[in-house]
């Protein structure tokens, strides 16, 4: 595959993040039926649905959400997939919902979590509860986060599926609630399930690598106190979330999702600037732990990611450098206590 040296604009970027790999057409083809896509307004969403509806077009495909932005869900049907505008909190709408043997589960709140832990613990363990009873006859594919994990050693390769889970926080205590309610249900009513942990997806408009990019430019110092990230292209994410309706199994089985290895944020930073032809500067000090995951029993069963650092990194820095527009979430990658 050739990849090109810059993606241009939100159409090329989305139609990139949207390309189906082979693991996701093969899960498709493996898993028979329609697809809902519960919570397809966030940021991973759009594409995600995206990339089922290309890599099975005879499928139905079913995105579901509130849609806070009005544009999308007619993008969405342009697309040929089929749009439910609602409220999933609220049970007499999913009640309304058509049934769907594969569910993909996206809901969940993250950004403003501290200012709200309320509504941060209802949409995190409270509306699993209200999904798992009305699609107990579904296969459930759910997004966590590798916050459950807490900070690892970054001698290591990161937080394993077996580790004892250890969320710091209470937004990443939420996201353990959230798989709890999706086990027990899955036990109740034997709902082949998995569990998806997902370390720092990026794409160009939102993530880690875009929230380093917009620091090194602007000349501000970076703290390395959290010294080292996961990346993953959000393409390449959204393929390994389709390819895992094959690995649901009763109890749910827990899948890391992350990018190739441990990253020193230094290096990043030393890239990032070469590329842009500025000095990077930095302040704090290197902590031994940081959020790391070890996802290679996902590169494993799904394939290695198909967008290399050094491309993303490119693809990032000229984003930045040619004004493109970001959604305004930056990943807070650096608190180290769990606070977003």
């Amino acid at each position: 595959m050739t990849l090109p040296e810059q993606l241009e604009s939100v159409e090329v970027l989305e139609d990139w993040l949207s390309r189906p790999v082979p693991a996701a057409i093969e899960a498709l083809a493996e898993s028979r039926g329609d697809v809902i896509v519960l919570g397809a307004g966030g940021k991973i969403g759009p594409t995600l649905t995206r990339m089922i509806k290309r890599a099975a077009p005879e499928r139905r495909v079913i995105a579901v959400s509130r849609f806070s932005d009005d544009s999308l869900p007619e993008q969405l049907r342009g697309h040929g997939i089929e749009v439910i505008v609602g409220d999933l909190l609220d049970e007499g709408f999913v009640a309304t919902l058509p049934d769907c043997p594969n569910v993909i589960y996206l809901a969940g709140m993250k950004f403003g979590a501290s200012e709200d832990l309320p509504l941060t613990w209802a949409m995190n363990t409270y509306l699993p509860t209200i999904v798992c009873k009305r699609f107990r006859e579904s296969r459930i594919v759910a997004l966590s986060s590798g916050n459950v994990y807490g900070l690892s050693s970054v001698y290591d390769y990161g937080s394993h599926e077996s580790d004892t889970l250890q969320p710091v926080g209470e937004y990443a205590n939420s996201c353990l609630g959230r798989e709890r309610m999706f086990e027990y249900f899955s036990k109740l009513h034997d709902i082949p399930t998995a569990i998806i942990r997902l370390n720092y997806a990026n794409e160009l408009r939102y993530g880690v690598l875009l929230d380093l990019a917009k620091q090194v430019l602007a000349g501000d110092a970076i703290d390395i106190s959290m010294g080292y990230v996961n990346v993953i292209w959000q393409g390449d994410a959204n393929a390994m979330i389709v390819a895992a309706m094959t690995q649901v199994t009763c109890p749910p089985k827990p899948i890391n999702v992350a990018g190739m290895g441990r990253l020193k944020i230094i290096d990043l930073c030393q890239e990032i600037a070469a590329i842009a032809g500025v000095e990077p500067c930095f302040r704090g000090r290197e902590a031994c732990d940081a959020l790391l995951s070890d996802a290679r029993g996902a590169w494993m069963d799904f394939g290695e990611p198909t967008i290399d650092l050094s491309t993303l990194l490119r693809w990032v820095v000229l984003w930045v450098q040619s004004g493109g527009p970001t959604l305004g979430k930056p990943t807070k990658f650096e608190n180290r206590h769990g606070s977003f």
